[in-house]
């Protein structure tokens, strides 16, 4: 299946020297770690309170045990390992094809698979600071600690991630804006691209070739010049670099 897909997005890879991949959950539901949105994500699960609100800074802030109940469950998989995809996009790195991954999630596979240049929007789990010293803690630390992860001065340890009511990172997001906006290639995959700003970004593109990769469809309409209702690892397998 997908021949003709896949030989066109070969084809559009082999023309491009300046790619920069744009991903969101679906590039690491092939990693077993659940999306927010599909059928089987944790918004289709039932929770005394809604994810949303879960991740919010002001459930973090006012409920804050039973944010890292959640957190820890359902967000931290430090088991996971990288899938194809992730592999895939490391080799198009390595091979100078690739400049930039550009993410959504924050399970860090994408370095974990040898990707470099990594700009991570919404923060990651493998970074928590104390609120008080801002000290710093590894993901294994919040993960094995007892109710709320806490500092050894006392301080609540909050996970540098952005939560819901909290903004990007300014430099992130213009690194990222750079990037898409001098590439010739954009690869859109494992996202619905609903989730703003981030979404919006995708309007700085020029470049020649833009491709979509994703199981359902992108609810945002960007005009592409690929669209593989696929996942991405099944195709991203089969490219050879």
């Amino acid at each position: 299946m997908y021949e003709q897909e896949i030989g066109r997005l070969q084809e559009m890879i082999d023309d491009s020297q300046r790619i920069v991949f744009f991903g969101g959950a679906g590039v690491s539901t092939e990693s077993n770690i659940p999306d927010f949105r599909s059928a089987d994500g944790l918004y289709q699960q039932k929770y005394k309170y809604s994810p949303e609100q879960i991740v919010s800074h002001t459930f973090f802030v006012n409920r804050t045990e039973s944010f890292y109940e959640f957190y820890k469950e359902k967000m931290m998989f430090l088991d996971a390992k990288p899938n194809v995809a992730h592999r895939k996009l490391a080799e198009l790195e390595a091979a100078g094809k690739l400049l930039a991954v550009i993410t959504q999630n924050i399970d860090g596979l994408h370095q974990a698979a040898g990707s470099r240049n990594v700009l991570e929007l919404h923060g990651s789990i493998h970074r928590n600071y104390c609120q008080s010293c801002r000290k710093f803690y590894d993901a294994a630390y919040v993960k094995n600690s007892d109710g709320i992860p806490k500092c050894s001065c006392g301080g609540t340890v909050k996970p540098d991630v952005v939560l819901y009511e909290e903004g990007l990172d300014s430099g992130i997001i213009s690194k990222s804006i750079q990037e898409i906006t001098e590439a010739d290639m954009l690869i859109i995959g494992g996202t619905s691209l609903v989730v703003y700003p981030a979404a919006g970004f995708i309007d700085y593109f020029r470049g020649r070739h833009l491709v979509v990769i994703n199981k359902s469809e992108t609810a945002k309409a960007v005009g592409a010049h690929l669209t593989i209702a696929a996942p991405i690892g099944e195709i991203m397998g089969r490219i050879k670099v």
